[in-house]
């Protein structure tokens, strides 16, 4: 494909999705018009997946991911890079500032790891966390001319963890981690898949108000690979109730260090989202 060819895709492709997210031209679809996906996805023809399998594209046009598909990275491992239109919506919704201490976590190869440094700019900063070692490897070779991202190829569960402004997650969990709600910074947002037993569930955005009150809201319906570490049988269970019940598009807040009340759409052992 000629250049300029492939310069109109990626201009089309970056309007298309800025668009689906209810964002306009700015700087989330210039962060998408600027970082080449077919760079972190490696050589087509590529595996795309559907519904519950894979379809292999015909060849190498990178037209066939330019488009809102989840492209394998690990198909052995059922790893994907997801939906742009999907990340758009909740990178919107994240609202990232220039100079913003990014924590991703889940960083694949790296994709959506650039188009968050785009976003924060050179006196931001990206901490990617991936735990699998070759697609780590991989991401810290795709991000290797960019100075304000580090690759750390280990778990982001852990203690640990420098304050952030915003901790952007790609892997499912059953509760808001402790030592991701410790780690915001006073207005830091937490935008993270809130899943059930079978994936499914919510992307959630949560913003740290005190050490015990956080706004929150669910974004979208998602279904995200689970997150090592971050789930729990029986908190998935209980969310897979709530959810089947209804009503989180009520939710409010979280609350931490106190007993649920009648406002209370889901309660773990120190959590609870309301619906006030």
């Amino acid at each position: 494909m000629a250049d300029h060819d492939r310069s109109a895709l990626r201009s089309f492709y970056a309007d298309l999705t800025a668009a689906s997210a209810g964002v306009g031209v700015g700087e989330l679809r210039n962060a998408f018009a600027t970082v080449d996906r077919a760079v972190y996805l490696g050589p087509g023809p590529w595996q795309v997946f559907a519904a519950s399998r894979y379809i292999t594209t015909p060849n190498d046009d990178p037209a066939f991911i330019y488009q809102n598909v989840a492209v394998a990275l690990a198909p052995d491992r059922a790893i994907n890079n997801g939906e742009p239109q999907l990340h758009a919506r909740c990178l919107a919704a994240a609202a990232v500032r220039t100079g913003d201490y990014i924590l991703q976590v889940g960083a694949g190869t790296g994709y959506y790891t650039a188009i968050l440094a785009e976003l924060t700019g050179p006196s931001g900063h990206v901490a990617a966390f991936e735990i699998e070692p070759d697609l780590a490897a991989q991401a810290a070779a795709n991000l290797a001319t960019r100075a304000n991202v580090q690759v750390q190829c280990r778990s982001a569960l852990a203690p640990d963890l420098p304050p952030a402004d915003l901790i952007y997650v790609s892997a499912g969990l059953t509760h808001p981690p402790a030592c991701w709600l410790d780690a915001l910074r006073p207005g830091g947002r937490l935008v993270f898949p809130l899943t059930g037993p079978q994936g499914a569930g919510l992307m959630m955005l949560v913003t740290k108000q005190t050490e015990t009150v956080f706004a929150a809201r669910p974004v979208a319906g998602v279904a995200f690979i689970g997150c090592a570490g971050g789930r729990a049988e029986g908190e998935a269970e209980a969310l897979a109730k709530a959810l089947a019940g209804g009503g989180h598009m009520g939710i409010r807040s979280l609350r931490r260090g106190a007993t649920p009340d009648d406002s209370a759409w889901l309660a773990g052992p120190d959590w609870w989202f309301s619906t006030q």
